[in-house]
């Protein structure tokens, strides 16, 4: 009888290395994804990073978007850097205007320092932000969804 392994999808459980062999790609080429601000890997408390099936499934789509429809890095930075996160997590018009994830657009919002700000006690691998954009072609239902949830506000 075999024995039915139940892990959940968002549980981080691949090394780096074995997160490449699944992808195809090389451990450098993960490790640029994440300098850049296109995923944030889970770190144990070694540093070691480890990759979810979600993690995996956002790299999957982060390779189609560089390699099928010719976006690159910084095309897909700017693309999540117009993500209103400050509706998502409801920030105040101070903490707005004192954010630059709000003033800029740049970058993502988890890249950014979070000190002094309502996002200072999130962690960003567990953010909503975040997680909202684990499939690229879910991006427009994610964006649809906050403009639907402001305008009930």
């Amino acid at each position: 009888m075999e024995k039915e392994l139940n892990i959940s999808i968002d549980e981080p459980i691949f090394s780096i290395s074995t997160a490449a062999k699944l992808l195809g790609i090389s451990i450098p080429t993960l490790r640029i994804y994440e300098k850049e601000g296109l995923i944030i890997p889970f770190r144990k408390k070694s540093n070691q990073r480890l990759y979810s099936q979600n993690d995996i499934k956002r790299i999957k789509c982060i390779r189609a978007t560089i390699n099928e429809k010719k976006i690159s890095i910084n095309g897909i930075k700017s693309l999540y850097a117009l993500i209103p996160c400050w509706d998502i997590v409801k920030c105040s018009e101070e903490e707005r205007q004192n954010c630059p994830a709000y003033t800029e657009s740049a970058q993502p919002c988890w890249t950014y320092d979070h000190s002094g700000r309502i996002c200072k006690s999130r962690n960003c691998y567990d953010c909503e932000v975040y997680k909202g954009l684990i499939d690229c072609k879910d991006v427009k239902e994610f964006l649809k969804k906050i403009k639907e949830q402001r305008q009930a506000v």
